[in-house]
């Protein structure tokens, strides 16, 4: 058999990478380079939308102070009725001494037991401030305390 002629090892033109095309000419100078951060046009709208919902949302929890003011209030009633009990069962009657209840009334709260008997007892419950809270308890045989109007059940005005 005849030796194979020799076959040159160059790629072939078909087989050869094109040239990368130059990139697009931009218009502008915006499309040379990425944008970066926001327009003031986007940044107003976003001051807008959250101003209409701090609008929309400050009302609905300004009543929320007054009602923890109220809460503090009718827990401390709440604690001076338990320890009242716990002292009429070791002593036979009611005290009007917060001393020997060992109530402490939470802060800017001043707690008043206006009668205290064998048979029953009334408290009041004041925290001052604006608007100031009134809250007033009777149990047993006790004379009621304005607003208390039930047996056992603090009321409360401002």
């Amino acid at each position: 058999m005849p030796p194979c002629p020799a076959v040159p090892l160059l790629p072939s033109p078909a087989l050869r990478p094109l040239p990368r095309p130059a990139p697009p000419r931009a218009a502008g100078r915006a499309a040379r380079r990425p944008r970066r951060g926001f327009t003031l046009v986007e940044l107003l709208i976003v001051v807008v939308i959250v101003g209409i919902l701090a609008m929309l949302a400050i009302p609905r929890f300004a009543t929320t102070k007054g009602k923890a003011n109220t809460a503090k209030v009718k827990s401390d009633l709440r604690t001076l009725a338990t320890a009242q009990e716990g002292y009429f069962y070791e002593n036979g009657s009611y005290t009007t001494d917060l001393a020997l209840l060992r109530v402490e009334p939470s802060r800017d709260v001043t707690l008043t037991v206006g009668e205290a008997t064998a048979a029953g007892w009334s408290a009041t419950a004041v925290q001052p401030g604006s608007p100031g809270i009134t809250c007033a308890v009777f149990y047993g045989g006790a004379t009621p305390v304005a607003p208390a109007t039930v047996e056992g059940v603090a009321a409360c005005v401002e």
